[in-house]
């Protein structure tokens, strides 16, 4: 039988918070998010009692992968400072990185999520929305593998997940032993995504602790097995989920994706910048909906102009991976689930990506290990 909300509440009943209220009673609760036997919420407080409050986060999750029906529980603790409270010192955490006049960051170093049998970990990003950067995902770790590499993929965007739709995945992943998901396989990807375990028109009305404790289960908690490449759709912009990713994370690289117009690129210079300040290696800027080619008479049009990316990479000093036009073709299979690489292997646009993710394995195989990256927070 299905587990209920009610349930959960219920269960969550026989918890006390650190004064003795029943938790369901303490308003700390998130909404709870139920599906297929998984139960997600978070626990909200303030900062200067997180460690009081650790003890029943972790009773609240014990409690819930203890009913009858749960196949898995997530509970995340999220602190806020209260209104009026005094800045304490600076300290590490995942935050906004504070630096010499030199650019190099300073303070204790970033605990990383360790992922053995993963070769490389690249992130695909972007500075804003819009702008293609999960299809290119997408088609960039098929590129991968069509250079004979063992590629993985995971959908980072929590808000927004894309692999569901682009992959035409449909089923949920199954558990081995009871704590660990095994990746859906399409195209000879292993895949995970949030989206797969939720339904598609949940919203997602999480903090960035919850988010981050999601990420870190299908980083650490899914049966990845042994991989040469993990691509990472990040989410787009750079605010502190895309930070913190890019500090707990050993990403071996950066692809950041653009379209051709100053908008754009104004925010593809802020991903740069972000990846550059936790010492994260550039390995290369796409410039996507490059151009069109009208299909009926053959007339080229620069619709969002043309060669910004490639002048900006050239301008800040890093690889100009290519340009991908705005076609017809990439954008319908793209909407059906049959990624251009995998469906027209031998078409003009496959043969882009492939020479991308040609490049970017030239990059990865160049790019030495990095040193976690030392983050201190500003008051």
């Amino acid at each position: 039988m299905a587990v209920t909300k009610e349930q959960v509440l219920a269960a969550l009943g026989t918890v006390a918070a650190p004064d003795g209220t029943p938790l369901p009673q303490t308003r700390a609760l998130s909404d709870i998010v139920v599906t297929d036997g998984k139960v997600f919420f978070s626990i909200a407080v303030d900062a200067a009692a997180v460690k009081a409050w650790e003890p029943v986060r972790a009773r609240a999750e014990q409690a819930v992968k203890a009913m009858s029906g749960v196949q898995s529980a997530l509970v995340a603790l999220t602190a806020e400072r209260a209104p009026g409270s005094s800045a304490p010192p600076p300290r590490p955490m995942p935050g906004r990185a504070h630096q010499h006049e030199h650019g190099h960051a300073h303070g204790a170093p970033r605990q990383q999520i360790g992922m053995p049998g993963v070769g490389a970990i690249i992130a695909v990003a972007s500075g804003k929305g819009g702008v293609g950067k999960s299809t290119t995902a997408v088609n960039l770790a098929l590129g991968l593998r069509d250079l004979g590499l063992k590629v993985g993929i995971l959908d980072a965007d929590i808000y927004g997940p894309s692999m569901p739709k682009l992959l035409a995945i449909k089923e949920k992943p199954q558990t081995i032993g009871g704590n660990r998901l095994r990746p859906i396989e399409r195209y000879g990807l292993k895949v995970m995504s949030i989206g797969f375990l939720i339904d598609e028109e949940t919203p997602m009305i999480w903090r960035g602790p919850m988010v981050m404790s999601a990420l870190t289960q299908m980083l650490r908690d899914v049966e990845w097995g042994a991989l040469d490449v993990m691509v990472v759709d990040m989410p787009p912009g750079t605010g502190d989920a895309q930070l913190t990713m890019a500090q707990q994370v050993p990403l071996k690289g950066a692809v950041i994706v653009s379209t051709p117009q100053d908008l754009a690129l104004i925010d593809a210079r802020r991903g740069i910048a972000m990846f550059k300040r936790v010492d994260v290696p550039v390995l290369g800027l796409i410039e996507n909906m490059s151009y069109f080619i009208c299909p009926h008479c053959g007339t080229r049009s620069d619709i969002f102009a043309h060669g910004g990316a490639r002048h900006e990479a050239e301008r800040l000093g890093v690889p100009f991976l290519g340009e991908v036009p705005l076609h017809m073709a990439i954008r319908e299979t793209s909407d059906a689930g049959l990624p251009v690489v995998a469906t027209e292997p031998d078409g003009p646009h496959a043969k882009i990506y492939r020479d991308i993710a040609t490049q970017v394995r030239a990059q990865i195989e160049g790019a030495g290990g990095r040193a976690a990256p030392k983050i201190v927070v500003e008051a």
